[in-house]
């Protein structure tokens, strides 16, 4: 059993719990408690997510090399869940003690994974037509997690006047979206597309420019608002962009006739990418003060929307798979998610961004988005921990027959 699976599960449940909560909230039918709104996206991304990260990468990097599957490393796992609690009290209560705690903690946790992926031997393209390893995606994306985790650690401490950071919550959001994330969800396309799709990337040999346009697009990004710059954060969401398309079309034009078009997982995979999109098409308008875009109530809701419609639908696609792939090995694996789940995700993630140029109405928008993601999140959840259950079911078979072996 990996123990990073029953956590991610553990925690798309509190998540459902909170976007539930986030739904009564809007709708004024409880009170709002401060810090929670922080607290929902985290139990996605510093939750859930990095869980799997942690949890899948090493295995995914042995899948590819065909190596026999790497020890699981108990002291990675108890840091970063300590600070994950640590951390999911304190971010709430505003506890200095607990924030920079779990903060110090998951850091570490971050720096010995990327110590245990950068020392796996990745393989190297037998041809022209066969893509790099995603290695250097997870390396990367875990490089902006340790900037992400340090700005954030300080972001209710002044921590940003410390280190002459213009926008803090900004630069940190960057880091784990842009950074983390949307590198690392690139490096899984990488190396695990050819196991959903049974075909290559469109251009294998575009991996490595996507590489380099994602992470000094990121990078940009992250710098961008670090130093107030619109000429540094400009660029960088123009490259990160670019690359982000160049690797969707990637995905896209090998799958044109074939029937995994008929299947909701790979549109939850391509489509959230328009979620992802929207906040970088949305940012020169605000960074141009265009009338009528009301730019401080999207740069306190767009993060919402970017997670749930973007980051949670990735997790939709790819949670299930690799739960199966890591838990029931021996039973097929395909991308997760239902007709009914993409198309409540979506309609959510659209009345968000409504709600946030209606003012007057905005409260009863974002609780029924955040209602339709509650009704797409749960079937989920639920077939997560149904194969949580038939994967420690198998544990225990086979704990059983040793025992068994042992005592003849």
């Amino acid at each position: 059993m990996n123990a990073y699976f029953l956590m991610a599960a553990l925690f798309a449940a509190m998540a459902v719990l909170q976007a539930i909560d986030a739904a009564l909230v809007n709708a004024g039918l409880i009170p709002a408690f401060s810090g929670i709104r922080w607290l929902r996206v985290h139990l996605i991304t510093l939750g859930m997510m990095t869980e799997v990260i942690f949890g899948a990468l090493p295995l995914v990097l042995a899948w590819r090399t065909e190596a026999p599957r790497p020890r699981f490393r108990w002291p990675t796992w108890l840091l970063l869940n300590g600070g994950l609690l640590a951390l999911l009290v304190g971010i709430p209560t505003v506890s200095a003690v607990l924030v920079y705690t779990g903060g110090t903690l998951v850091f570490i946790a971050a720096v010995m994974m990327f110590e245990q992926l950068r020392a796996m031997p990745g393989p190297a393209p037998i041809a022209r037509s066969e893509a790099p390893s995603g290695t250097w995606f997870y390396l990367s994306g875990l490089s902006f997690f340790l900037v992400g985790i340090t700005v954030g650690t300080g972001l209710f401490f002044d921590w940003g006047t410390l280190l002459r950071i213009k926008t803090p919550v900004e630069v940190h959001i960057h880091a784990n979206s842009w950074g983390l994330m949307s590198l690392v969800f690139a490096g899984l396309v990488v190396d695990l597309y050819p196991r959903w799709a049974g075909k290559a990337l469109a251009w294998p040999w575009s991996v490595r420019p996507i590489l380099w346009l994602m992470t000094f697009g990121a990078l940009g990004l992250v710098l961008g608002p670090w130093l107030g710059s619109e000429l540094v954060m400009v660029p960088g969401l123009l490259m990160h962009l670019t690359g982000t398309v160049w690797l969707l079309a990637n995905i896209i034009k090998p799958l044109r006739g074939t029937g995994l078009l008929r299947e909701p997982g790979i549109w939850h995979l391509m489509t959230s990418y328009g979620w992802q999109i929207a906040p970088l098409l949305v940012a020169p308008l605000i960074l141009l003060k265009v009338p009528g875009v009301p730019g401080p109530a999207i740069e306190m809701n767009a993060p919402q929307a970017l997670i749930y419609g973007w980051v949670l639908q990735v997790g939709f696609a790819l949670l299930p798979y690799l739960f199966r792939r890591v838990l029931l090995p021996t039973s097929p694996a395909r991308l997760g998610g239902s007709w009914l789940s993409l198309g409540t995700v979506h309609v959510g993630s659209l009345l968000l961004w409504i709600g946030i140029f209606l003012d007057s109405a905005q409260g009863w928008f974002h609780a029924a988005a955040y209602a339709l993601w509650v009704v797409a999140m749960l079937p989920i959840v639920i077939d997560l921990w149904r194969i949580l259950a038939q994967g420690w079911a198998m544990t225990e078979e086979h704990a059983d027959a040793s025992a068994e072996r042992v005592a003849r």
